[in-house]
Formats: C-alpha cells, sequence, structure tokens
C-alpha cells in the first residue's frame, strides 16, 4: 500500500526523454499484380526490435531483389518487392524476433479484389492470417486498441490529462475539462485526417510539449483563494489546446495509415479508444490521490508538487528538443 503513495511520482520520473517512442510499428502488404506485391515494415527505432527481426511472409511468398532501407523520425522503412505462387488468403503473415518488442505492429493487407484488411502483431502473437474476406469489426477493434495505446503511451497527451487532473478539483470540474479536451481533439483528428485543415507537424508538437509545461507552472503557482486562469475556466483551456493535440494524434494517426475501405469505422474507433485511454488515466490518477490522502494528507501536497516539477522539467525538454531538433 505504501507503494501506492510515490507512484504519481514515478509516472512523471520514469518518462522516456522522446515522448513518441513507443508509437507503434507498421506493415503494409500490397498486391500490384496476380503475382506481385509490395512489402513495406516500419519499426521504431526505440521499441525494443532487434537487427534480426524479420517479415514472416505468407506460404508460397518470397522477397525479390534486394530490400531498401530508410532511416528517418527515430524509425527504420525496408521496402521489398515479393512474389507470392498462390493465394494469401488464409496464409499467416507477421515478425519473426518480436520477442523483445516494447510495442505492437500494425498489418495493413491491401489485395487488389478484395477490401483491405487491419491487422495487429503483438510479442505474444507475432503472426495473424489475412482472411479471405475482412470484416468491419476487424478494423474497428484494431484501431480502438491502437486508440487506447497512443495515449497510454504517447507520453505528451498521458501528462497532460495527468495535470489537468492534478490541477483540479472536484469530479464535475476535471470530467467537463477532460470531456472538453476529447471534443476539442476529436474535431482536429477527424479534419486533418479527411484533409480540411491542417498544420506542420513540428511546430504542433512543439506546441503540445508547452501546453504541458503551462499546466505544470498552473499547478505550482496555484494558491488558495486565488482562482487562477486554468481554474476558472479550465474547460476553455482544456479546449483550446485540445485542438493542438488533435493534431498530434492525426499526425500518429498518418504514420500509421488508414483502410481507405473504412476510414470512418477506423476514425471513430481510434478516436473512442483514445478516449477509453483519456478515462482510464483519470481514474488511475484520482485512485492514487484518494490513496494519498487516506494514508497521509501531509503527504499529498509535497509529492503532487515534485511530480509536477519532474513533468515540467520534461515537458521543457521536449519543447527543447522539438523546437530545435
Amino acid at each position: 500500500m505504501i507503494r501506492l503513495l510515490f507512484l504519481l511520482l514515478l509516472l512523471a520520473l520514469g518518462t522516456p526523454a522522446r515522448a513518441d517512442e513507443l508509437r507503434p510499428g507498421y506493415m503494409e502488404f500490397t498486391q500490384q499484380s496476380a503475382t506481385q506485391w509490395m512489402l513495406v515494415w516500419k519499426l521504431p527505432m526505440q521499441g525494443g526490435f532487434t537487427p534480426s527481426t524479420a517479415p514472416l511472409l505468407p506460404k508460397g511468398c518470397a522477397l525479390t531483389g534486394e530490400p531498401q532501407r530508410d532511416i528517418a523520425n527515430a524509425a527504420v522503412t525496408t521496402r521489398s518487392a515479393v512474389g507470392c505462387k498462390g493465394e494469401v488468403a488464409g496464409q499467416f503473415i507477421g515478425l519473426d524476433g518480436m520477442e523483445t518488442a516494447q510495442s505492437d505492429v500494425l498489418v495493413r493487407v491491401a489485395p487488389l479484389d478484395r477490401p483491405v484488411q487491419a491487422l495487429r502483431l503483438t510479442p505474444a502473437e507475432p503472426q495473424v492470417s489475412i482472411q479471405e474476406k475482412a470484416s468491419g469489426w476487424q478494423v474497428a477493434w484494431t484501431y480502438f486498441v491502437t486508440g487506447i495505446d497512443h495515449i497510454l503511451f504517447g507520453y505528451d497527451h498521458l501528462l497532460f490529462v495527468v495535470s489537468l487532473v492534478l490541477l483540479l478539483s472536484g469530479f464535475w470540474t476535471i470530467a467537463k475539462a477532460v470531456t472538453a479536451f476529447t471534443v476539442a481533439h476529436s474535431l482536429t483528428l477527424v479534419g486533418t485526417t479527411l484533409g480540411l485543415i491542417g498544420l506542420p507537424q513540428q511546430p504542433v508538437e512543439s506546441v503540445i510539449a508547452l501546453s504541458i509545461l503551462f499546466l505544470a507552472v498552473e499547478i505550482i503557482k496555484r494558491k488558495p483563494g486565488e482562482a487562477r486562469l486554468s481554474e476558472r475556466v479550465p474547460w476553455v483551456v482544456a479546449f483550446g489546446f485540445g485542438l493542438l493535440h488533435g493534431f498530434g494524434f492525426a499526425g500518429a494517426l498518418k504514420e500509421i495509415g488508414l483502410p481507405e475501405q473504412d476510414i470512418s469505422v477506423a476514425l471513430l474507433t481510434f478516436n473512442l479508444g483514445v478516449e477509453v485511454g483519456q478515462i482510464m488515466i483519470v481514474a488511475l490518477t484520482l485512485l492514487l490521490l484518494a490513496t494519498l490522502r487516506r494514508v497521509s494528507d501531509a503527504l499529498l501536497l509535497p509529492v503532487v508538487k515534485l511530480a509536477t516539477y519532474a513533468i515540467g522539467i520534461t515537458a521543457s525538454y521536449w519543447f527543447i528538443e522539438r523546437t530545435f531538433s
């Protein structure tokens, strides 16, 4: 029970230097003719993958030619032509050497004559079956779980939600602020993904780091009886920053890719997954705060302050890194 007292602090201090280290990997298997396919796999360099990690192709398929590798945005992307002698439906596709991976891999299979399939590889299940006919539920579940992962392992978004909970008092006040944040990032996520709006990704990521730093400063500077701007109109602040975080979600979703035949389903379930992840973060943070109060009310303020300073330092580092790198 005593260990719970320090989980808020460890959450901040244990946050990696980069906010996007655990974004999922990506594999795309696209048919170009009756026997020719193109395979692209992208693995994050910080995701626990080893140099021996290699694709597991469907039976009757083999790489043709020399694979082309590129390194950019902390990920290794490999492209190779693939020749297949028979039908791939009912066969398995995956990655060999995922035992040490810290992130999952999304697989997009695009046959010429059938809808695109969205599949998911995990260290426990490193290969999956290509279906004869993909179901909408398959796409929905894949992107729902991806949305949860992105809020739980996208540390900048996670720390923003935690900071909101640390700043505000009262369940309904927190609920309104988090709802405003959700509505705002949903608007920009959908708008950007559909090509209606857009901003350059690097400045957006820098301002996202600033939004976390702003909340950290608000927490440290608040005084009893003197409500600050973020405490007077928290839903306005959360909505404004939520618009920016939506561009960040859209950037991650662009890297992952969307199934052309099920864009609306993928968008909806990804956003629902993000919302479920947020609820989990809020619930856990409130539980830890309640535990602190119950065990020793005197510990609450110093632990929250120490965690807030750690969050602020992390956000400052991200801002400098994203602005000048």
